[in-house]
């Protein structure tokens, strides 16, 4: 026992000395460790900083290239819009101005054919011939063509002159010329502007679809540099908090040396001091004279030492230890105790290499146990937020499904009020440019009406009263004058003095005088509503034109709107297949982990206590084995020397 104390402190002595190395060498080796650690991060630092500087201003770029590429896809889609609008105007125009050339080039058609056939004499009668007759009121023909159709068409009947009828057919194909040229030039200008239409929309569709791909693409970049941010900030302030550490350790290490060695010096020495006991007692122990003194003086002390007993007893004991367990290993030394060739040590040998087996095995089962529950968990963990993530993506998918048909109504509705908003400010300015024909008419006529009886007024106040009459314009007085000299001389007297009617003038004039001021007041009072009527017209073309360009304006948010919502629509549902995948595949490898695990996991205790209770069988085995060769021995009633 004594030496197997001695055994112990010694072998308890290499092990710490190994330790004690090792720190020693760290001690040495440390601080140009520490330092160069130190260093690094000095040098690491700046530049993560600089990284981390140069990413944000990357993704403020970036963040401000979307808005200006949000902003130009808009601004195409609006282009796109109004030039849609304009388009769809212009085709109207051109399908009513070509229906109306075509009507009117069939009519002539008709009137060019009935010209030259015997139906001419009747061809004033029909519906063609008042077609023909508004045209040659419209067309730009000269006044001769004109007077001379007119004429013919004005007649009731055909002319049965073949020469005259032949002019009016040569007048009427010559309007016909006209009238086909002017809807080829209107036909190629219907096609020119298509053609610009479509040259508009294709460069702005490009490049839409150009600002969409860098949209996305940034976007995505955005996105990327928020994780590289982020990384390089939990990068620097590790970075940073370890240089400190390190600085503070360094401080500190050489202190921590010289305590480390002040102790080992110490520890050494009493290790020293205890092997030192254990020898000398050992050696008084195994004193002949001692081991005589014993014999003399204790007869008990066979209970201090270890009697020796055969070999054959020791096989026996051994066997009896090691009975109920039964293993390869087992069955293996168990075979090689009743061999009677086989010495105890390379049977004891046999028992420290199964012991060690059976705590390497033990060993396996536990990595493997706290591996197996370690990925179990993980891959558990793993899945409940694959699955979390998936129910938040289609929770966000159907709102986004949702939100695109919002916007899709608002914008429809939005389109259709623009619609009707185009058809009322159109509506309104016919209105308007009646109106104010209406007016013009009104104030001309009036106008005209009041001039009238101005000079009405002013001829008999010439009369009647000559103190209120006013010259006449100068052309006016020469005219007078010629006429004067041109009339004959006066007749001869015949009756006397005239007596003039003033009475009756003065009621003329009083009548004159209330029809100028009615026509006054109906001229002020129309002026007044024109104005007004103006005024609420132009009001009414601001609102319309400033709801315009609201509505297109919403038109557009929303369009660019919806436009990213389906752009994060087809993003968020390939996340979902991605994470569904990943689902899958996490399952699958929680199958496999459990297809590798359950039977180890479910059979760990099991296999545990049967190693348990081998290892015991093999120490009492190996107790009994070494028993047979260690400390003080009786043969025969006599003692004998302890074998070392």
């Amino acid at each position: 026992m004594l030496q197997q104390m001695q055994n112990k402190v010694v072998a308890e002595g290499k092990k710490e000395q190994v330790l004690f190395d090792k720190f020693m060498c760290y001690c040495t080796n440390g601080a140009d460790e520490l330092a160069t650690t130190i260093k690094d991060a000095d040098t690491k630092i700046p530049q993560v900083e600089a990284a981390l500087k140069v990413a944000a201003a990357s993704k403020t770029q970036f963040e401000a290239d979307v808005k200006k590429h949000q902003s130009d896809r808009a601004d195409a889609k609006a282009a796109i819009a109004s030039a849609t609008s304009l388009r769809a105007k212009q085709a109207a125009e051109y399908a009513k101005v070509s229906s109306d050339y075509n009507a009117n080039i069939a009519a002539m058609g008709k009137a060019i054919s009935a010209m030259g056939g015997a139906s001419a004499s009747s061809f004033v009668q029909t519906t063609s011939a008042t077609a023909v007759r508004r045209l040659a009121i419209d067309m730009d023909i000269s006044p001769a063509d004109r007077d001379q159709l007119m004429s013919f068409l004005s007649q009731g009947q055909g002319s049965s002159n073949a020469e005259k009828n032949g002019q009016i057919t040569g007048i009427l194909k010559q309007m016909l010329s006209t009238m086909e040229a002017d809807l080829a030039d209107t036909t190629a200008a219907e096609q020119k502007a298509l053609g610009i239409f479509d040259e508009l929309v294709a460069a702005k569709e490009k490049q839409i679809n150009a600002d969409t791909a860098a949209i996305e693409s940034k976007i995505e970049r955005i996105g990327n540099l928020g994780v590289e941010i982020e990384t390089m900030k939990g990068d620097l302030s590790d970075t940073a908090n370890s240089m400190i550490e390190d600085k503070k350790f360094l401080a500190d290490l050489d202190k921590t040396c010289k305590t480390k060695q002040a102790e080992w010096d110490e520890r050494c020495k009493v290790r020293n001091d205890e092997l030192l006991a254990l020898a000398d007692t050992i050696k008084m122990l195994n004193d002949d004279d001692a081991l005589e003194m014993f014999k003399k003086t204790l007869p008990g002390a066979s209970v201090l030492l270890q009697t020796k007993v055969t070999s054959e007893e020791v096989r026996k004991q051994a066997l009896e230890a090691l009975s109920g367990q039964h293993s390869v290993g087992l069955d293996l030394i168990s075979l090689s105790l009743r061999g009677k060739k086989v010495n105890f040590d390379k049977v004891i040998k046999m028992v420290d290499d199964m012991v060690a087996l059976l705590k390497k095995e033990q060993q396996d089962d536990d990595d493997k146990k706290e591996m197996c529950e370690m990925q179990l968990d993980k891959a558990e963990d793993d899945l409940k937020v694959l699955e979390t993530t998936v129910a938040d993506l289609e929770k966000s998918i159907a709102d986004g499904k949702e939100e695109i048909v919002t916007l899709t109504d608002e914008i429809a509705a939005l389109t259709a009020g623009l619609a009707a908003l185009d058809k009322q400010v159109e509506e309104a300015m016919v209105n308007r440019k009646e109106e104010n024909e209406d007016y013009q008419s009104l104030m001309a006529n009036n106008g005209a009406a009041l001039e009238i009886i101005g000079m009405a007024k002013n001829r008999l106040n010439k009369f009647y009263n000559p103190a209120m009459y006013k010259e006449p314009a100068a052309f006016i007085q020469l005219h007078s004058q010629q006429a004067d000299e041109d009339a004959p001389a006066p007749p001869p007297a015949t009756f006397g003095a005239y007596a003039k009617k003033s009475e009756e003038s003065n009621g003329v004039i009083a009548m004159m005088d209330s029809l100028v001021a009615d026509l006054e007041k109906e001229m002020q009072e129309a002026e007044l509503e024109e104005k007004d009527s103006q005024g609420d017209y132009e009001q009414f073309t601001r609102d319309a034109a400033e709801k315009r360009v609201m509505d297109s304006k919403s038109i557009t948010e929303k369009d660019g709107a919806k436009a990213d919502a389906e752009v994060n629509l087809v993003k968020e549902t390939k996340e979902r297949q991605t994470k569904m995948k990943e689902i899958l595949a996490t399952v699958n490898y929680i199958g496999g982990v459990h297809k590798d695990c359950d039977w180890l996991l479910e059979n760990y205790d099991v296999r545990k206590q049967a190693r348990v209770g081998e290892g015991d069988a093999l120490t009492k085995a190996k107790a009994v084995l070494s028993g047979a060769d260690f400390s003080l021995v009786q043969t025969n009633s006599k003692f004998l020397r302890v074998r070392k």
